[in-house]
């Protein structure tokens, strides 16, 4: 199994013991750089934050340790944040 298909389905800030989605919350899917296909619990947030769309800490972004990813909600498709671009 490669890297990406080991992403798929596992949520992103979730345990390493259990990284899959938990009955009872909301999640969208990832979708484009380097956290492509990670599900984000958005449970917690207001329909205005998800509407902002996020910012994510990886690793694996462009600017490495320390780097961040921000997604933000597709205008026709709610449940998937497309990748806007890696900060520093």
């Amino acid at each position: 199994m490669d890297e990406v298909e080991f992403m798929r389905g596992r949520v992103y800030g979730a345990d390493h013991d259990s990284p899959g989605p938990r009955a009872g919350r909301v999640y969208v899917q990832l979708v484009g750089g380097p956290l492509d296909g990670l599900l984000l619990d958005v449970t917690d947030l207001t329909e205005r934050e998800r509407g902002r769309g996020v910012v994510l800490a990886t690793e694996i972004g462009r600017y490495g340790p320390g780097g961040r990813s921000a997604y933000g909600p597709r205008p026709d498709d709610r449940l998937r944040f497309d990748w806007r671009g890696d900060v520093p």
